[in-house]
């Protein structure tokens, strides 16, 4: 996908949402809930985000080292804060991973294609344990929360989680991909996907790996959610948790869309036209949604200190090298 069209698609995708806040909202008793805010709740859920990346890191460790690539805790945890950093001027989560990889090809020479590999199937496991609390969230919500149209997107992307755990995992897919090989090169996918497909290949000699990795997954998104029904309940949301496991999954998902900044904009209008569906009015809705975008800012600013710290000592030792 050329440069072009994603400044293109980020600046009518930002452009939209922003017309549609400006058109539901009132600023002035938005800025008084903001200000009424519980700083408790506040702290809750930006605990929640910054407390749940070791897990994360210790879970990246596990398959680099299925490709014999040896990394402690601490320094991968280092990488995602540094991460988080990039995520905040880098079109969505996945500017975060390639600075990831960057870091860690520096210190394994020669290994970038693994190293890739492994972010790319993290990344993958990640939407697929994404869409599965999706679908909990469906199988809780139906006839109770009327958000139907909400429900049906979340089943459509379980469908098309199928169908994809299909074309990735089963041998015979593999006539299928290679007819779509020349649309996806266009498209500039096909390394993306390719790197995907061959690090699913990789491990199926451990599927028992895979599957641990998909449960703490699983297991960190849902204690994740969380954070966004914390921050709902700071400006004096009072819905019952379930329902974020509806929203939870389709926010993280708006946020891998590639052509918003930080998900600035989007998020806000997701949160105001998903919990007004609920009920919930709009200044209360974006106030939540603003207060969640502050949680990604205070899970960046360890990253913000370790790159001070780098930049104050004359840049970023790449560290010991390792065949």
């Amino acid at each position: 996908m050329s440069r072009s069209v994603r400044v293109a698609g980020t600046l009518v995708l930002t452009t939209l949402a922003v017309a549609y806040l400006v058109w539901k909202i009132d600023l002035g008793t938005t800025l008084d809930l903001l200000g009424d805010a519980s700083p408790g709740w506040f702290a809750l859920a930006a605990a929640i985000m910054v407390l749940t990346v070791p897990v994360l890191a210790l879970r990246w460790g596990w398959l680099l080292r299925a490709h014999g690539i040896e990394e402690g805790v601490p320094w991968l945890t280092r990488a995602y804060l540094v991460a988080y950093v990039a995520g905040q001027v880098l079109p969505t989560s996945l500017g975060g991973d390639a600075v990831r990889i960057l870091e860690t090809a520096r210190r394994h020479a020669g290994r970038t294609a693994a190293i890739t590999g492994t972010v790319v199937l993290e990344r993958g496991l990640g939407g697929a344990a994404t869409v599965l609390l999706g679908a909990v969230g469906f199988l809780l919500s139906v006839g109770r929360y009327d958000v139907s149209a909400y429900l049906w997107l979340e089943g459509a992307f379980v469908f098309g989680t199928i169908v994809l755990a299909f074309l990735f995992l089963a041998r015979s897919a593999r006539p299928l991909l290679r007819r779509a090989e020349p649309l996806l090169e266009r498209l500039r996918l096909a390394r993306l996907l390719r790197a995907f497909y061959e690090s699913i290949h990789h491990f199926r000699g451990t599927p028992r790996l895979l599957l641990v990795v998909l449960a703490v997954t699983l297991a960190v998104q849902a204690v994740r959610i969380l954070s966004i029904w914390a921050a709902a309940k700071a400006v004096g949301i009072d819905l019952d948790a379930r329902v974020y496991y509806v929203m939870g999954p389709l926010l993280f998902l708006v946020m891998l869309v590639p052509f918003t900044l930080n998900g600035l904009a989007v998020r806000e209008a997701f949160f105001v036209s998903f919990l007004g569906s609920l009920g919930v009015g709009a200044d209360e809705a974006f106030a939540a949604g603003f207060l969640f975008f502050l949680v990604t800012i205070v899970l960046a600013l360890p990253g913000v200190a370790i790159v001070v710290r780098d930049g104050l000592r004359g840049g970023t030792r790449p560290g010991v090298e390792h065949g």
